[in-house]
Parts: C-alpha cells; sequence; structure tokens
C-alpha cells in the first residue's frame, strides 16, 4: 500500500484538469478503502453503520464554510450498515475525519505557496468545527520534465522537475502538524509524486524513488494512512 493505485487509473482515463473536481473525487474513492482496509478500528464502525464518508463536503462552523474533499464521520439516525460491509457512502451528521487534497501539477513554486496556505487554513477550519476531529492532507506533486495545461496552448516545460518536487515537498514538511487534541495543525499528511505530461496519458504512473517520500518519512503515504487510523482509534 505505497499509493491509492485507482487514483493513477482515474488519471490515465480522465487525465487531469485544474477546474475539475474529478480527480480529487477519484483521489478521496482511492483513500477510503485503504484507510478502511488498514485500519481495524475504522473497518468495525463502517461495517456497524457507525462510520460513513462523503465528497466534497461543506464543513461548516459558525458563519464560516469549508468544502472539504474527503470527510469521514457519524451518519444521521436510522442510516443502514453497508451492504458489503465496508462502508458506505452518505453524509455523515457529525466530521471526524476530515481530508484536504490539492495538486502541483506545473508552476510548482507559485503554485506551492497557495497550497500551503490552503493546508493551513483547512486544519484551521477542522479544528475550529471540532477540536477532536483529525485533519489530513494530501498533496499530489508532479515530477515530469513537461506539462500540457488545458488551460493553456503551450506545453510547460520544467527545467529542474527534482528540484521542483523537492521544493514542494519542503513546503509540505512546513505546514503546521499537531499529534494530539490540544495545538493547531494536521494530524496527518503526505506527498504523493506523480510523472504526468497530461498527453500520453497512460505513461503516468507515481514517482516511488526519490525526491518522492520513501516509506519512513512522515510525508509517506503509509504513514498518512497510520496517523489517521492511529488518532481516529485513540479518539473514537
Amino acid at each position: 500500500m505505497s499509493a491509492p493505485a485507482a487514483f493513477i487509473e482515474h488519471l490515465w482515463n480522465a487525465g487531469y484538469h485544474p477546474r475539475s473536481n474529478k480527480h480529487s473525487d477519484a483521489l478521496g474513492e482511492a483513500i477510503v478503502p485503504d484507510l478502511i482496509g488498514n485500519c481495524p478500528r475504522m473497518a468495525e464502525q463502517a461495517a456497524a453503520g457507525y462510520l460513513v464518508y462523503s465528497l466534497n463536503f461543506k464543513l461548516i462552523y459558525a458563519q464560516s464554510k469549508w468544502n472539504v474533499d474527503l470527510v469521514l464521520g457519524t451518519p444521521p439516525p436510522g442510516t443502514p450498515p453497508p451492504e458489503d460491509s465496508s462502508i458506505r457512502r452518505s453524509k455523515p451528521a457529525t466530521v471526524q475525519v476530515a481530508v484536504e487534497f490539492k495538486s502541483v501539477m506545473t508552476e510548482h513554486k507559485k503554485a506551492v505557496h497557495n497550497r500551503k496556505r490552503d493546508f493551513e487554513a483547512h486544519h484551521d477550519h477542522v479544528h475550529r468545527y471540532a477540536g477532536g476531529a483529525i485533519a489530513g492532507g494530501v498533496m499530489v506533486v508532479n515530477a515530469a520534465p513537461a506539462f500540457k495545461s488545458p488551460l493553456k496552448p503551450d506545453v510547460t516545460v520544467h527545467k529542474d522537475p527534482a528540484g521542483l518536487v523537492e521544493h514542494c515537498i519542503g513546503q509540505m514538511r512546513n505546514v503546521s502538524m499537531r499529534s494530539g487534541t490540544v495545538g493547531h495543525g494536521l494530524e496527518a499528511s503526505a506527498v504523493l509524486v506523480v510523472n504526468m505530461d497530461n498527453l500520453n496519458l497512460q505513461s503516468t504512473d507515481y514517482v516511488v524513488a526519490a525526491p518522492a517520500p520513501a516509506i519512513g518519512d512522515p510525508l509517506h503515504y503509509d504513514a498518512f494512512v497510520q496517523r489517521i487510523c492511529a488518532a481516529y482509534t485513540e479518539r473514537f
């Protein structure tokens, strides 16, 4: 489980468009089975009907609203358990886990500054909503030497893609983190590095070698899943 395989399959078939929610929806659908499949407490709660998930969920605190890419939480009373003993997709009455997805596919240094700011705002909103809620963040970073944006007529060439990826990973390391229910920061974060030019879609794949986070790195996908599991098991 080094990365959510279904997300790459989505990129093979649909490509990437910066103004579409399809890629974030696909990433959410890919991550949920990994959480349920690798966290006994979450699997137990989901199979019993006490844990559901939703995508593009509007999380409201006071007068503030934040659209969260993936949420998991307790369903409204009367919601039946899933038929296949996995997890039901349904809007939760109370959010326990909220995960934000951000992508940096091109113009890395400009984009990652905004992404870091978004993650900081995300965890702040989640923890204002509920101090015990778990805030997660996943950044997808492109390592391809070139990228064709559907918003631009020409292909953008990345002169130092490895250096750009390292810069983005460094910015993600600087996002605030917390380990308990006090303070501020994300409980879990990850960087998924992809090689995608948005032209030859079938060649898109994850980058697992450096500069991508290695196993044991707090930003590795395995660590992200384990941190969410640990926090959920302790709190819920």
